[in-house]
């Protein structure tokens, strides 16, 4: 930087200049047509691969077969029962899934971060390798166990609602204990030893010390998993629950069986704005906790 004085005026010059293995210096901003450059190619792919094919989606609620533009479709899902009933099945089993995959996964993360066993440490790289796993496997290994020709199939469990909420949390609760176990691994001992000597028990060190430091990683991975529950199809479709459609079944059921495609991308509008409306709840909340 370099100052320099004309006719009384104080004039401030910023010299930038190139490290010697080329670019720019850190202290130095790029030129305007550098960022312009480098954030071109992201958003290209971006409107191609997502933008436009959502666009298309939207077009075609709005586009009947017919031509033109009109909301009937709309008018038509909205005042459908089917619709009503899917979307209040979406939303039961999506929040009573979360509630099932944080409580026992706030459990199964405490055990297994602060209750010493043989194996705890490949248990929990085991959850890392969990979370690649398609839905469907598990739910294939749950139809062995609980489907019409499993060890236990005479209950039938899995053509019920109760067997997509229990594919559904078997499923989604190491996405809970992840940032769990990530949140107690930075966890200050010294706080938990202290309060063990001072006599408190177990439940109390739980409540007090540690659910409060577990928070905001709660709530994050219960977020995560309302939304991916909210969007689920492969256990529904296959564990073969009679009268369970939720949405994601409907817009299947309504584009494959029926060809409705109009019905099918009005649904499917429903359905991306849900999920991104709480999404955003969600960011506004954890903005407020400090998360």
């Amino acid at each position: 930087m370099r100052c320099c004085c004309r006719r009384g005026l104080a004039v401030t010059e910023v010299v930038r200049r190139p490290r010697a293995g080329g670019g720019w210096s850190r202290s130095s901003p790029r030129p305007f047509g550098a960022r312009l450059l480098w954030t071109l190619p992201p958003i290209a792919l971006l409107a191609l691969f997502f933008l436009y094919p959502l666009a298309l989606v939207v077009q075609q609620s709005v586009q009947p077969d017919t031509g033109g533009t009109s909301f009937q479709a709309y008018a038509d899902v909205f005042a459908s029962e089917s619709f009503r009933n899917a979307l209040w099945t979406t939303v039961w089993i999506a929040v009573s899934s979360t509630v099932g995959c944080m409580v026992l996964g706030f459990l199964l993360a405490l055990i297994i971060a602060f209750v010493p066993f043989p194996g705890a440490r490949a248990v929990a790289r085991f959850i890392d390798v969990y979370l690649s796993f398609p839905s469907f496997l598990i739910t294939l290994a749950l139809l062995f166990i609980y489907g019409t020709t499993g060890i236990i199939g005479s209950f039938q469990f899995l053509t019920t609602p109760w067997g997509v909420l229990l594919a559904e949390v078997t499923y989604f609760t190491p996405f809970v204990m992840r940032p769990l176990l990530a949140a107690f691994s930075q966890l200050d001992t010294a706080q938990l030893e202290a309060a063990s000597s001072l006599g408190a028990r177990a439940p109390r060190i739980v409540r007090q010390v540690i659910l409060p430091e577990a928070v905001p990683a709660l709530a994050a991975g219960g977020s995560l998993v309302l939304v991916l529950c909210l969007n689920e199809f492969g256990i529904v479709l296959f564990t073969g629950a009679k009268g369970v459609t939720t949405l994601p079944m409907l817009v299947y059921s309504k584009a494959i069986l029926e060809s409705d495609y109009p019905g099918a991308c009005v649904v499917a509008v429903v359905n991306v704005l849900i999920s991104v409306g709480l999404y955003g709840l969600y960011r506004v909340v954890s903005r407020r906790a400090g998360a």
